[in-house]
């Protein structure tokens, strides 16, 4: 069976704001050390917050401490046939107990409070490029946000 005709890059960006605004929302967030020695991995929850990505992680955290040398992050939501990529850099960092409305906000999304556990912070990151595609008919146009706006 063929796979779906390509989507337009305004129903691409909809169906992006659904998975990041969904409940209980999960993202792979990849970093890299200063020196890149290693690519990190992990899987994290996230809430989507005034058009920013907010994860919650423990300070001491590998990732916390590769985005806060670098400023930067790759996150990915969603399957491998319906992904959401997105390059973000650090826009905040709060620690968990006194992150107000942002932490508020996560924990409506995300469904559990870190601002209970001692040594959590929620990063704030800022989107720079999100590319959205599920088939390859949709490699052409996948770029839906460059340079932090959203296009078309």
């Amino acid at each position: 069976m063929p796979p779906d005709p390509p989507r337009s890059g305004a129903q691409r960006r909809a169906d992006a704001l659904a998975q990041l605004t969904a409940p209980h929302q999960d993202v792979w967030v990849a970093t890299a050390s200063p020196d890149a020695d290693a690519p990190h991995l992990v899987p994290l929850s996230l809430a989507w917050v005034d058009e920013q990505v907010v994860i919650a992680l423990e300070a001491t955290s590998v990732t916390a401490r590769n985005i806060a040398a670098t400023g930067r992050a790759r996150l990915a939501v969603g399957p491998t046939r319906d992904v959401v990529v997105i390059d973000a850099h650090l826009a905040q960092s709060l620690p968990a107990a006194d992150a107000g409305e942002v932490g508020q906000a996560y924990v409506r999304q995300a469904e559990w409070d870190p601002r209970q556990s001692d040594g959590y912070l929620f990063l704030v990151l800022a989107p720079r490029r999100i590319q959205a595609w599920r088939e390859a008919n949709e490699i052409v146009g996948r770029t839906i946000m460059r340079d932090g706006a959203w296009l078309g």
